[in-house]
């Protein structure tokens, strides 16, 4: 849901904040007082084309910027792109400079605009007059068709998946096979290097090198360990014999006071370890070996193991893992008619598991797709239009053309008067009919997808609907004004609209105000409170001069919406 919105130096807006609410979110004002801007700049956080022309007169740069709260969806995007969650909430950021430069921030971390446009379909769509924002593309389509029918593609996705690699691992094997045999010699080369080394474990040059450094010191090690073994034990004073002394003084102690007896313990413990040292230093200086020719041999193994580390590795356990796999690139060259058999078999059974997946994918769609189109024929044609609408699903089962999501195109066609040929949804003639269409489709996918034994796949929860109402009037606006409440019940909607049979069904009523202040036009945005709700209702019903007359159908029509 779209908590916020802000715009500084943004065309005619100083600075505005708009803050929005759960359900149907209404934003009315006078023509030319910024309403569709505010739309501009949602869409242009959402990744839409910048330009300078949005720099109010003036300033150097403008920035729009808006809260959404979290979905999973976009969690996934911004952990795709490296970017932290803050809390529940994510915050977009976007500076549009003079000079032509922009800066873009997600979560207070510089973003690009790529990754806006990745985050847009998870979070907002934008339906605006010029364009539709955040594409209403093939994949949209299809997700409206899946939500409306309950459909998940993820058997379709897995056995995709698996196919993907298996091709993969079948196109490595098959590419530069020529390099392949050219380099089967050096690979040979390094294994047999590799192996002849007998490398005993990951850690064999660090034991040779402790050994190493205690046969090069072997003179200095003896004399410091039997010294040790002098002054602990053997000497006439040593440590053992002051500890002997002195134990039995205090065990004399001891016999008449018994505040002695756990210090004269202690003392024994402390001679008891003395006496162990001493064995271990002596035991130690006896297994010492000034072997000449030992040392020798570990300088020339260590030698020879740091030149396999320098060529196959920082370290024994890496030049392992390279012999490893030079062997199994050996194995392959070996074996590779008999891999790529083995490959190319796994490669059917995947794509026959997909076909499968596929099809069955296929059949509901097309079973769900001739309902959806005859119910979002009905609700469009309730809002002032004569239209022939069809959902076309087309199988391309060209392997070239298969994803993840199965291999259908979902295509919305219309026929927006009598005697034309279907064309795509795209092509309609103008923004107030495609905005329309979309809130008619958007209103028989969630009835469609409204009961409980269906699991409702995840669409962008914030729908802007721009200027909906251009050329409908009198009942037809009432029935837009009852599909935007019926919308908003599962999904947060905003809409810019001149009509009060719409205005009158709003959860929030936001006003745009335009005023000149100091010589400059400057644009707001403010929450109405209900007696100003149908004060605007009435301006939109009367003009800008009220009447007691006006005020009451107004007053009539915000209690009859609800």
């Amino acid at each position: 849901m779209l908590l916020e919105l802000r715009a500084e130096n943004y065309a005619v807006i100083d600075h505005a904040v708009a803050s929005f609410g759960p359900g149907l979110n209404l934003l009315t004002g006078e023509t030319g007082a910024g309403k569709s801007i505010l739309v501009d700049a949602l869409a242009l956080l959402l990744g839409g084309k910048a330009s300078t022309d949005v720099v109010r007169h003036g300033a150097e740069k403008a920035v729009v910027s808006c809260v959404f709260e979290a979905t999973p969806g976009a969690e996934a995007a911004l952990e795709e792109n490296g970017i932290d969650m803050e809390g529940g909430e994510i915050l977009l950021r976007r500076e549009i400079a003079l000079n032509g430069k922009g800066r873009v921030f997600i979560n207070n971390q510089p973003a690009t605009v790529a990754a806006l446009r990745q985050l847009a379909p998870e979070l907002a769509l934008v339906h605006a007059q010029s364009e539709t924002v955040g594409a209403f593309d093939q994949a949209q389509q299809r997700g409206l068709l899946d939500r409306f029918a309950g459909l998940s593609a993820e058997a379709a996705a897995a056995a995709y998946t698996a196919w993907q690699r298996t091709k993969a691992r079948l196109e490595e094997l098959q590419r530069d096979e020529q390099d392949r045999l050219r380099m089967a010699d050096l690979w040979s080369f390094q294994k047999k290097e590799i192996e002849q080394a007998e490398i005993e474990s990951a850690e064999e040059d660090s034991l040779l090198t402790a050994e190493k450094r205690v046969l090069a010191n072997a003179e200095k090690i003896y004399a410091a360990a039997m010294g040790a073994h002098e002054e602990l034990y053997e000497a006439e004073k040593s440590a053992e014999s002051a500890l002997l002394a002195g134990l039995r003084h205090v065990e004399e102690l001891a016999r008449f006071d018994a505040r002695f007896a756990e210090p004269a313990a202690q003392l024994a413990a402390a001679r008891a370890t003395v006496q162990d040292i001493s064995a271990t230093v002596r035991d130690y200086a006896d297994g010492i070996s000034a072997s000449p020719e030992r040392l020798a041999d570990i300088e020339d193994r260590l030698a020879m193991l740091d030149r396999l580390k320098r060529k196959y590795g920082k370290t024994l356990a890496e030049v392992i893992d390279f012999g490893a796999e030079v062997a199994g690139k050996l194995n392959e060259i070996e074996n590779r008619e008999s891999i790529l058999a083995e490959l190319r078999g796994q490669l059917e059974r995947d794509a026959a598991a997909y076909s499968q997946a596929a099809a069955a994918l296929t059949e509901q769609r097309a079973g769900a797709a001739h309902k959806l189109e005859k119910l979002a024929e009905a609700q469009i044609n309730d809002l002032a239009m004569k239209v022939r609408f069809e959902v076309k699903v087309t199988a391309q089962r060209d392997a070239s053309l298969w994803t993840a999501h199965g291999w259908d195109v979902v295509e919305c066609r219309i026929a927006t008067n009598a005697g034309e040929p279907m064309k795509p949804l795209d092509e309609i003639a103008s923004g107030g009919e495609m905005s329309r269409v979309m809130l008619a489709l958007k209103v028989s996918v969630e009835q469609g997808a409204g009961t409980k034994s269906r699991k409702k796949s995840v669409l962008p929860r914030t729908l802007v609907f721009d200027e909906i109402d251009i050329g409908i009037g009198g009942r037809a606006a009432e029935a837009v004004g009852q599909k935007l409440k019926a919308l908003s019940r599962a999904q947060q909607v905003l809409c810019i609209t001149h009509l009060p049979q719409i205005a009158a069904f709003a959860d929030q009523h936001l006003l745009i105000e335009k005023r000149e202040k100091s010589g400059r036009t400057q644009t707001s945005v403010r929450l109405l409170a209900q007696d100003e709700r149908t004060e605007e209702v009435a301006r939109m019903l009367s003009g800008a001069k009220l009447t007691e007359t006006s005020l009451q159908h107004a007053a009539q029509m915000i209690e009859a919406s609800r």
